[in-house]
């Protein structure tokens, strides 16, 4: 079983930052996760990280596995089944192999969150999607919606206009939430329609979807036909593997953690979308992640940890 310094678990822009840091601190680094890249690689133009003023979240996370490699962090892209606590060090284990680790940095993100509304799983992938970049170009000249309010969902939508006939945004509230920037966007897109306080509770199709039914009528009527449905109504934190460990987590499932990205337990710290910050950004989690290899660095050298 191979020993290192720290390892970080996930592999997208906080934990690919964490192990360039962690490396250039001369710390044995591993950087493992299922998807390399996280779920900033499925994004077509990140505008908001410093240095950048436009760049593709493929392109973004590839330049950070580039300065992590470039520092000598390992990189491995497989899933995590667990992490224990020994007496010294952490274990973490996958499917065929156990890795031994001084310190912990967590960085596993979040998943997509779901309606839970009849037809969503029957029509998953057949009209019902979660990534416009993965599959927008599917409904060129189609009457499409996406589902959320956030910036993320703004995004989705514009780019989603770029491909569709037409683009419902639909939300439950008053107002959506996106940046001033991408709110004016959409307000300038003819193809965009924005449908406020509503929520979808059932999808319709045959072999594919056909249409949406939504809990109050919009212009008279609360079937709305549509080709391609796209949900973007926020993430739950994967943070199961640090609840086992007795993390410490807010009511929303989400790492606690401290100024220098520490958790409750010694030499395990948190970075990025998984943690309890507010304002979750590609630049903000790698600030998080590079503050956690950084207390890493000195837990290690103030306690000699061998």
């Amino acid at each position: 079983m191979k020993k290192y310094d720290v390892i970080i678990i996930g592999a997208g822009v906080s934990g690919l930052a964490a192990g360039m840091y962690a490396g250039r601190l001369n710390l044995n680094t591993l950087v493992i996760g299922e998807n390399k890249g996280g779920t900033i690689a499925l994004t077509t133009d990140v505008e908001n990280y410093p240095g950048f003023k436009s760049i593709s979240g493929l392109d973004l996370a590839k330049k950070l596995e580039e300065h992590a490699r470039h520092f000598c962090a390992t990189i491995i892209e497989e899933p995590v089944l667990k992490i224990k606590k020994d007496r010294r060090d952490f274990i973490v284990f996958t499917k065929t192999k156990k890795y031994s680790a001084k310190t912990i940095i967590i960085a596993t993100g979040t998943e997509r969150r779901k309606l839970k509304i009849p037809g969503e799983d029957k029509f998953m992938n057949n009209g019902v999607h979660t990534c416009v970049l993965c599959d927008g170009i599917f409904y060129k000249n189609k009457i499409t919606a996406v589902i959320g309010g956030s910036d993320s969902a703004a995004k989705e939508a514009l780019l989603l206009a770029k491909y569709a006939r037409k683009v419902y945004i639909i939300y439950r509230r008053e107002k959506i939430r996106s940046e001033p920037i991408n709110y004016e966007r959409i307000m300038k897109n003819k193809k965009i329609t924005i449908i406020n306080n509503t929520n979808v509770i059932e999808i319709k199709g045959n072999k594919k979807v056909k249409s949406i039914i939504l809990d109050r009528a919009y212009r008279n009527n609360k079937e709305l036909n549509l080709d391609g449905l796209f949900v973007e109504i926020g993430h739950i934190p994967l943070s199961a593997m640090a609840r086992e460990l007795k993390v410490k987590l807010n009511e929303k499932g989400e790492i606690i953690i401290n100024k220098n990205s520490e958790t409750n337990i010694k030499g395990l710290y948190a970075a990025g979308d998984v943690t309890d910050t507010e304002f979750k950004q590609a630049i903000t989690g790698v600030a998080e992640a590079v503050t956690a290899a950084y207390s890493a660095y000195k837990y290690i050298s103030k306690n000699r940890v061998n």
